[in-house]
C-alpha cells in the first residue's frame, strides 16, 4: 500500500490562536477536526503543496512557514506522512472556500476538539513550546524558585524541576512552590517515582530512561490529558517512548556538554535520522541554546531543551 503524502499547517495568528477545520461527514474521518492541507502531487515540493491547498481551502497564501513536525500513520484503510508546518504569517484571509466549517482556537482548547489518530501528535506539537528549560543541580530551594520566576517572566512555558541531589521530602515541597508560581504561566514537568503522582495532578511527569524501560510495557501510568515525557538516547529508547504512549520525549546527547563529557554525542545527523522514524515532538538535550533552534526544526525536532542555555544569568 503506498503511503500518501500529505502537506498540513498549524496556523499560527498573531495572539497565538491556531486554525482548524471541520472534515465534511462525507469524507474519510468525516466530522472530525483537522490541521487543513493536501495532498502532495507527484513532482511537487511539500512548500508548493502547502501554498497550493491553502488557496484552495482557506484563500490565503502563507507568507512565514517552517517545519514542525512529520508523522507516519497507518489507518487500517490507508498509510499516509502527514508533512506538518508551522505557518506564522500569511496573506489574505482565512474563510471556509470549500464551505468547511473553520475555528480560531487556543492551544489549550484543542486538547477540546475531535481529531483523527493521526493528528494526535500534530495537536501535541502545537501545544508545546519550542524551548524546555531543565533547571540546574545543585542549587538551593531558594535559588531555584527565584531563577523560575525570572525565566517565567521571561517567557519560558515548558520547565521540568530536575534536582538529583534534594532529598525527596525537600523536592516535594519545592515542587509545590514552583506548581504554584507556573499556574496559568508554564507546564511543569517533574521527576521522581511514579507514586507520588496522585500528590501533584496539575503537573506532567518527564520519565527517566531507567524507568521508560521498566514501565514502556505497562503503558501511559496516567490518561490522556496530562503530560508525559521521557528521556531519549538510542533508537531503542525512542522506540519504547512510542510504545509507551509519551507526548513528547527529549533526545540526547546531541553534542558533548561538560556536565557528561564522556558520552558519545550522537550528532546533527544521526538525531535527525533517528527522528525521521518518530511520530511524537521531541526536545534536542546536550551543547544546545536558542541559537540552534532553526537547526533543531530542520532536523525534525519541536525545538531544543537546555539548562544552563535557558537558566536566567543570576538566578543562582
Amino acid at each position: 500500500m503506498k503511503r500518501i503524502h500529505v502537506a498540513a499547517a498549524v496556523i499560527r495568528a498573531t495572539d497565538g490562536r491556531i486554525l482548524i477545520a471541520k472534515r465534511a461527514d462525507d469524507q474519510h474521518q468525516g466530522g472530525l477536526w483537522e490541521f487543513p492541507g493536501g495532498k502532495v502531487e507527484p513532482g511537487e515540493t511539500v512548500q508548493a503543496a502547502l501554498a497550493r491547498e491553502l488557496e484552495e481551502e482557506l484563500g490565503i497564501r502563507p507568507s512565514v512557514a517552517r517545519p514542525l513536525i512529520q508523522v507516519h500513520h497507518d489507518y487500517p484503510d490507508k498509510q499516509v506522512l502527514l508533512d506538518v508546518w508551522e505557518v506564522s504569517a500569511f496573506i489574505g484571509e482565512p474563510h471556509g472556500a470549500e464551505g468547511q466549517p473553520l475555528a480560531w482556537v487556543s492551544a489549550r482548547q484543542l486538547a477540546e476538539y475531535q481529531f483523527p489518530a493521526a493528528n494526535q501528535p500534530i495537536v501535541a506539537a502545537a501545544r508545546l513550546p519550542d524551548r524546555y528549560l531543565i533547571t540546574p543541580e545543585g542549587l538551593t530551594a531558594q535559588a531555584l524558585l527565584q531563577g523560575v520566576r525570572a525565566a517565567l517572566a521571561g517567557g519560558i512555558r515548558l520547565i521540568q524541576l530536575r534536582a538529583p541531589g534534594m532529598f525527596d521530602a525537600q523536592y516535594r515541597d519545592l515542587a509545590l512552590d514552583i506548581q504554584g508560581l507556573c499556574a496559568g504561566k508554564a507546564q511543569l514537568m517533574l521527576k521522581g517515582p511514579l507514586e507520588w503522582l496522585g500528590d501533584f495532578p496539575a503537573a506532567g511527569w518527564h520519565l527517566t530512561a531507567e524507568q521508560l524501560g521498566r514501565y514502556a510495557d505497562q503503558g501511559r501510568p496516567f490518561a490522556r490529558g496530562r503530560w508525559l515525557a521521557a528521556s531519549c538516547h538510542s533508537a531503542h529508547e525512542l522506540a519504547l517512548a512510542a510504545q509507551m504512549g509519551v507526548d513528547f520525549v527529549t533526545l540526547s546527547p546531541l553534542q558533548a556538554t561538560q556536565t557528561h563529557p564522556d558520552a558519545a554525542a550522537l550528532g546533527w545527523d544521526l538525531a535527525g535520522e533517528m527522528l525521521r522514524s518518530f511520530n511524537q515532538p521531541a526536545y534536542l538535550l546536550g551543547g544546545v541554546g536558542p541559537q540552534h533552534l532553526e537547526q533543531a526544526w530542520r532536523a525534525g525536532a519541536q525545538g531544543v531543551a537546555g539548562i544552563r542555555a535557558f537558566w536566567p544569568e543570576r538566578a543562582d
